[in-house]
């Protein structure tokens, strides 16, 4: 890919670091490493314990987070009527906030409040969500966040039909010319990567299984997640 490996990399395939994941106790550090790591966004996932089980940070805790990185973030909103906290959160151009066709009574609508926020607009899809529920948003969206597992905890094993999930998406997005991304959040570990990124992944959201591991130093993860994506790149 020539000499500028990493950053021809990244250029094709975005990495989003999930900050439910991060060494809470190191979280400043940490935070340093992903911005000199050229690390694209922030992934906030955002859980009200009603759509899916867990609870994380509330907006006041994420704002101030901000304060300290320049980075872009990627909210992911998996809470029920998003509407009602869209205006809570710190937005800069280029950010991405995703909801869940499953939360909203309106969904377009919603999506059209999130574009007056000056954000770029996600659809998630659940596994068990079908396709259709892009038929009719898909020219009005831009970007579509595929769950890998089921929504809420850490930790989870992939579910094998994400693979041809992405690559049905991905068709439909070229078959339409249109400038959509895939974000595929969910068990984005090595041997996972190359598979996701071949079917047509352009946004990994780096969990506990790819990015903040235990047994690596987050340096080191992140050098492997990057060839990793490089494997998968050259297969597509």
């Amino acid at each position: 890919m020539g000499k500028n490996n990493n950053t021809e990399i990244l250029a094709e395939v975005e990495i989003s670091a999930s900050i439910m994941c991060i060494d809470w106790l190191h979280a400043a550090r940490q935070l340093k490493i992903l911005e000199k790591q050229n690390i694209d966004y922030l992934h906030w996932d955002v859980i009200d314990g009603r759509f899916a089980p867990d609870f994380t940070m509330g907006s006041s805790i994420i704002n101030k987070f901000r304060e300290s990185s320049n980075m872009q973030s990627d909210y992911h909103l998996m809470v029920e009527e998003p509407s009602s906290i869209f205006n809570s959160f710190s937005t800069t151009h280029g950010d991405i906030f995703t909801i869940h066709q499953e939360c909203c009574r309106n969904l377009h609508r919603n999506l059209v409040d999130i574009r007056r926020k000056g954000a770029r607009v996600g659809v998630a899809l659940n596994p068990g969500t079908s396709l259709e529920v892009l038929d009719y948003i898909i020219e009005d969206i831009d970007v579509i966040l595929v769950m890998s597992v089921n929504p809420g905890f850490m930790g989870q094993e992939l579910v094998p039909q994400t693979i041809g999930k992405i690559e049905k998406i991905k068709e439909r997005i070229n078959d339409l010319k249109l400038d959509v991304k895939i974000s595929v959040d969910g068990n984005v570990n090595y041997e996972n990567i190359p598979k996701m990124v071949s079917a047509g992944a352009d946004i990994l959201v780096g969990g506990s299984s790819g990015l903040f591991r235990n047994d690596l130093e987050l340096e080191d993860s992140i050098k492997r997640l990057r060839e990793c994506i490089q494997e998968g790149v050259e297969n597509r």
